[in-house]
């Protein structure tokens, strides 16, 4: 139930112009201080889930590792999708709030 609620809740944030996706898109978010909040897909590869984990520690950016690509992807309506960053504050402490409860921790 928890992770439906996760996805609806990025769902309703890409509606609201809370969130970024894309590679690209979500290094420039977390390089210009916009990123609240980045969600790496489990099934992201090594290099490019090292180079996400590196880039949120030095920018102090809050990661989780929530879902797989094609379900964290379907949650923003796109195919599949290995990183989003969410950028509206609101949104973040709920969804790290509700991913707390899954899996009983904090976001690193």
């Amino acid at each position: 139930m928890t992770e439906m609620q996760i996805a609806n809740l990025l769902g309703l944030a890409k509606r609201a112009g809370g969130l970024v996706t894309g590679n690209d898109a979500c290094m420039a978010a977390v390089r210009s201080g916009k990123a609240v909040l980045a969600i790496v897909a489990k099934d992201t590869g090594a290099n490019a889930m090292k180079k996400y984990h590196d880039k949120c520690r030095t920018y102090k950016v809050p990661l989780l590792e929530l879902f797989d690509k094609e379900t964290l992807g379907h949650a923003v309506g796109k195919s599949h999708g290995a990183i989003i960053v969410v950028t509206e504050k609101g949104f973040a402490n709920r969804i790290k709030q509700l991913a707390g409860d899954a899996v009983g921790g904090e976001a690193q």
